[in-house]
């Protein structure tokens, strides 16, 4: 490794996750909006509600006491949450995505 040029993998990846938190409220704004658009029918909305449900159940695939110090026991709620969300946009119409999102952009 180059000892003169810096890591540039650690500053992308700290990039990337200030970009994530940086738009972090733009993304809650917008699977709010999309949850009450009635446009959206009840299928996504109950994907969402199943992954959201999923964190609050005290059972879980992986229990947190298996691994606590290594983080096994978070990684199927981080697993289910992400699936859930991305579930949700996908099965959304893209047009009423699209809608939210340009109003969101223009301050709305």
């Amino acid at each position: 490794m180059d000892k003169d040029r810096p890591n540039s993998f650690s500053s992308d990846s700290q990039m990337r996750k200030a970009k994530i938190l940086a738009h972090l409220p733009n993304f809650v704004k917008l699977y709010w909006r999309l949850f009450r658009d009635p446009r959206v029918s009840w299928l996504p909305k109950l994907v969402l509600l199943a992954g959201i449900a999923y964190l609050l159940v005290p059972s879980d695939l992986l229990p947190d006491f298996l691994a606590p110090l290594a983080g096994l026991g978070l990684l199927d709620d981080a697993v289910v949450v992400y699936f859930a969300v991305k579930s949700f946009i996908r099965l959304c119409p893209r047009t009423v995505v699209e809608e939210h999102v340009h109003l969101i952009d223009q301050g709305g």
